[in-house]
């Protein structure tokens, strides 16, 4: 009897928590998403309820904001931003996620000269705050006549310009057994075969969360696009919510609202469908089983 009372006081005490936990992490989530919420309500509001009132939902529920401000100015529709920020942020995340691989497996797999140095410099790189470079850079780019155009981005992002992420490929790549290499080598592959058919497919997280973080982060990026990009036709969303604030005249704020909710929403999406391989890609450093 004594022990059936201690197991039901245990599974009390459990059960209460569980409780607990499920009502901290349910109080901490609806915290998190409340600015997406108000974001969404507050599109439906005018400038006088958004200023002049504390009230969280809007008095009618209309979808002029979506549309007049998907029109713009007239001349440029946020069909052509959205077109030109997928046109930008797409082929950094492939070139990104591919050089970084290559270059993580050389680094992880290989012995050559000055490969210690090689590595300290790649390290030491991230140091380096954009602020600095930004000026070698744009003077570099201007020279290559680069400037107004997607290159600035992508050519760097081809070639490996990205060592958080080859550093973060690395970590993984020590993480697999060299055995795997060596029966592959015996079974007669190479080392582009090793990595193309063994090792690729073991780094599908590390490379879907390497993809995810490139991706925020160009998505997101507004002082880049300021500097290398000239012409209005080529913004992308970042600058385009920018210049939808003219200070020179009347801001229908329920507008710029509603398409930073759009700009947002791929984001939000993209998180939730790759959120398996983000978590795993930042907390695998191994093999499983």
């Amino acid at each position: 009897m004594m022990i059936k009372e201690r197991r039901i006081k245990v599974m009390k005490k459990s059960k209460y928590k569980n409780i607990g936990a499920y009502a901290f992490l349910i109080f901490f989530g609806i915290f998190m998403v409340f600015p997406i919420v108000w974001l969404f309500l507050s599109t439906f509001k005018t400038n006088a309820e958004l200023f002049g009132s504390i009230k969280f939902w809007p008095e009618s529920f209309r979808f002029d904001a979506y549309v007049n401000g998907w029109i713009g100015n007239g001349k440029i529709t946020y069909t052509n931003y959205f077109k030109n920020t997928f046109e930008l942020v797409i082929p950094v995340v492939l070139f990104t996620v591919m050089s970084s691989a290559i270059i993580a497996y050389g680094f992880a797999r290989f012995n050559f000269p000055l490969k210690k140095i090689m590595f300290s410099i790649l390290i030491g790189t991230l140091m380096l705050p954009n602020a600095v470079i930004i000026i070698p850079r744009y003077t570099l780019f201007n020279k290559l006549e680069w400037l107004n155009s997607y290159l600035p981005f992508w050519i760097p992002a081809l070639f490996g310009c990205f060592p958080f992420f080859i550093y973060q490929l690395i970590q993984f790549f020590r993480g697999l057994p060299r055995e795997l290499d060596e029966s592959a080598y015996i079974d007669g592959c190479g080392t582009f075969k090793v990595f193309v058919r063994i090792l690729i497919p073991l780094m599908k997280p590390a490379l879907f969360s390497a993809g995810l973080f490139q991706f925020l982060w160009t998505w997101n990026d507004f002082l880049n696009p300021l500097i290398f990009i000239n012409s209005v036709k080529k913004y992308p969303l970042s600058l385009a919510l920018r210049m939808s604030l003219d200070i020179g005249a009347n801001v229908a704020w329920n507008q710029v609202l509603a398409m930073s909710l759009l700009s947002v929403l791929p984001l939000i999406i993209l998180f939730f469908l790759a959120q398996k391989f983000f978590v795993e890609g930042i907390a695998t450093t191994g093999l499983k089983g």
